[in-house]
């Protein structure tokens, strides 16, 4: 296929059948997956490294590691040691390292606090990046503090390794930032084809900033798709479900999408975190179809195929597919020839 097509696991679907459909989407031509570091449930490492190891393929990248859970040096050595598991497959390796800044209330209940996010965030690009050339590192920043540190290979490959480095970003100095220094920006989820818009903009300005131009960085995006043609209205439930979520955990990314402060309001009254499923359920009701529709992929395959060439045409490279019903070969399905 022409467009890339990526699938963007995360803790909803059983590990085994993940595993599975990962060949699956192989088999049809899929090119990458991006797995979530999701929460406290499931470690991107661990199921990035499973993934490598039952596929031939497809490429990998993480959809986001907190920069906050692991020394940058310990972060470069993971993503070497995948590096070297998954091997290369036309003379490029198959591992991505997409890096975000965390989230609340996760983060202040671990006990991290999030000081100074973007410069935090380009200490950890910065470091991680020299590491990968397989060099002696010093960086002496205000969070990063390596003293000729290396990625001390001494038996087997040590030549620089070429994993490509992303940001997950939402807010537009993130975003700008990315675009200066980064391979490429992980755009968010459950946001608006106008704030794509947007958002692709921030990054260009940013790729000015290191003579770069927008081609030159890459620009994949998580993009919810409930595509059901058997039961529509089920999957537009599941969609109401986690626009509650993100109303109630999430609320700078729904107002980045224009959603109301009414509505928003409406919903944070109705969820704690952690909610339950019937908590989300019981917020679903209060969100309108239209919103669901704006946010994401939602209903047939028609309608999905439709709404995703929407965010291509906004400027995403390549869609990474979320797909929220139990069954997922019917996003593979709808999404592997496209044309």
């Amino acid at each position: 296929m022409s467009q890339r097509m990526a699938l963007y696991l995360q803790d909803k679907h059983p590990i085994q059948y993940e595993l599975e459909i990962a060949k699956y989407a192989e088999e049809r031509g899929f090119s990458e997956i991006w797995q979530a570091d999701t929460r406290l449930a499931r470690d991107c490492v661990v199921m990035m490294s499973a993934l490598l190891s039952n596929t031939k393929r497809l490429r990998f990248g993480s959809g986001v590691l907190p920069i906050w859970t692991r020394n940058p040096a310990a972060i470069a050595a993971t993503w070497s040691t995948m590096w070297e598991l998954g091997g290369k497959v036309n003379g490029r390796g198959r591992v991505m390292l997409g890096m975000g800044a965390w989230w609340e209330p996760i983060a202040g209940r671990v006990g991290v606090t999030r000081t100074k996010p973007l410069r935090a965030m380009r200490e950890h690009v910065e470091a991680i990046r020299q590491l990968f050339t397989m060099q002696e590192v010093t960086y002496q920043g205000e969070f990063v503090h390596l003293d000729r540190i290396r990625l001390d290979v001494a038996f087997g490959d040590a030549s620089p390794r070429d994993i490509p480095i992303y940001i997950g970003a939402t807010g537009d100095q993130m975003l700008e930032m990315a675009g200066e220094i980064c391979d490429g920006v992980v755009l968010n989820y459950v946001v608006s084809v106008d704030y794509i818009r947007r958002a692709v903009s921030l990054v260009e300005k940013g790729a000015r900033k290191s003579g770069r131009t927008l081609s030159q960085v890459d620009r994949p995006e998580l993009l919810v798709c409930c595509l059901s043609d058997k039961d529509p209205d089920a999957a537009m439930l599941e969609g109401k479900k986690l626009v509650s979520y993100y109303l109630a955990t999430e609320p700078h990314i729904m107002k980045a999408s224009g959603v109301s402060e009414d509505l928003l309001e409406k919903v944070q009254s109705m969820l704690g975190w952690p909610a339950t499923e019937a908590d989300y359920i019981r917020a679903s009701k209060i969100i309108p179809d239209d919103v669901v529709r704006n946010l994401m992929a939602v209903g047939t395959t028609e309608e999905c195929r439709a709404k995703v060439k929407e965010y291509i045409d906004a400027g995403v490279t390549c869609p990474i597919l979320y797909p929220m019903m139990d069954d997922i070969r019917p996003v593979v399905d709808a999404f592997a020839d496209w044309g």
